[in-house]
């Protein structure tokens, strides 16, 4: 085993969690796009050179917001969550989240329409 920490640490600003959980018995991320979901913001990342250069994505199972609306995504370490999340709202999740335009790494809040 090798410890990579400081490593990642130095090299990651953030991971995006992106949910693709499957269920039969209820809503889930995979029945609503969550592959998709998980694609476009790769792709977002990729288009700005920033997917495993500073941003990773990390496909995850259960995170706690099931909907039959959308996709549950997180952003850590900045604890930024997000339910209901479709293909084509990562466009403004991530520019929002992430000031791409500056090539800044910082984290910006976003809108909420709560």
């Amino acid at each position: 085993m090798e410890r990579r920490t400081e490593r990642m640490r130095e090299r990651l600003s953030a991971t995006v969690l992106v949910c693709t959980n499957e269920r039969t018995e209820y809503a889930a991320c995979a029945a609503v796009d969550g592959g998709d979901v998980a694609d476009a913001v790769r792709d977002w990342l990729c288009e700005r050179d920033r997917y495993w250069s500073d941003v990773a994505v990390a496909e995850a199972s259960c995170l706690g917001m099931c909907s039959e609306a959308g996709v549950a995504v997180v952003v850590q370490p900045h604890d930024e969550w997000f339910a209901e999340v479709t293909v084509d709202d990562v466009p403004t999740l991530m520019t929002e989240t992430f000031d791409a335009a500056a090539g800044d790494t910082a984290v910006t809040e976003p809108t909420t329409t709560d």
